[in-house]
């Protein structure tokens, strides 16, 4: 992949107010210029929740009332749920941001919870909730002796490829390096999950991010287990291979 086509420019360093009218909810944010020269703002709470704001539009990925003050935060236009475990899905966090006319897209299991209309995914299906925006859910599942059942193939829990301004992030939600992953192509930033016993090992990180070559690798999801999540190894592992771009998503 041409890594010209994509330019970061980090803002990890200082904290932005992303709306926010308290010192309480402040959070590090990454800007990236797409392949068609408009900006996204990656905003990083904790562990698997985040958001991305593209042309005045809010994106919140796995939104969890812990992990942010919410009710300070912008609505969101759209609220991404990529499967029904505790810490991707919270429906007060969801309540919190959502207004008339927010598109909620969610794996079919999470759609249960809902007493309103949300967009259900089974990985392969993909949706346009706004012009310039599409939305594709990919497989999120283990394939470790002894871990499938945390996120077994069987229950179709998602990931999401989120194509913004010609560029394509990848966040894979809760997954190993299966093939169904590791197939992926034309991923300019990617989001993946570093945490065994869950999802994924130091060694199948990168062997997925030496598969589907994005231009920008986030870790996330990682720790929060007895195991510590070994991200120095990570980064050496990845030198010369992507630019690794560690943010506080412990």
């Amino acid at each position: 992949m041409n890594l010209k086509k994509i330019v970061v420019m980090s803002l990890a360093s200082i904290f932005s107010f992303f709306g926010c009218k308290s010192d309480k909810c402040t959070y590090p944010q990454d800007v990236i210029a797409t392949r068609s020269g408009e900006n996204v703002t990656v905003t990083f709470f904790k562990h698997a929740s985040l958001a991305l704001e593209f042309n005045g539009l809010h994106i919140y990925v796995d939104p969890v009332d812990q992990y942010a003050d919410y009710k300070r935060l912008p609505k969101a236009d759209v609220v991404l749920i990529t499967h029904s475990h505790y810490d991707h899905f919270d429906m007060a966090a969801v309540d919190k941001l959502t207004k008339s006319g927010t598109v909620v897209v969610c794996d079919k299991i999470s759609a249960e919870a809902f007493d309103y209309n949300c967009v259900t995914m089974l990985p392969g299906a993909s949706t346009k909730p706004y012009v310039g925006i599409e939305i594709k859910a990919v497989p999120a599942y283990n394939i470790s002796e002894g871990h499938l059942d945390f996120h077994p193939k069987s229950r179709e829990d998602c990931g999401y490829i989120v194509t913004l301004g010609e560029s394509r992030f990848y966040i894979a939600g809760d997954t190993e390096n299966n093939e169904d992953v590791k197939s992926l192509s034309d991923i300019d930033v990617a989001f993946l999950p570093v945490n065994q016993p869950y999802t994924m090992t130091v060694d199948q990180a990168v062997d997925v991010v030496k598969a589907i070559k994005p231009a920008i690798f986030y870790p996330y999801h990682y720790g929060e287990v007895e195991e510590k999540t070994d991200i120095d190894r990570l980064v050496r592992e990845l030198e010369g291979v992507t630019e690794v771009r560690v943010r506080p998503m412990e």
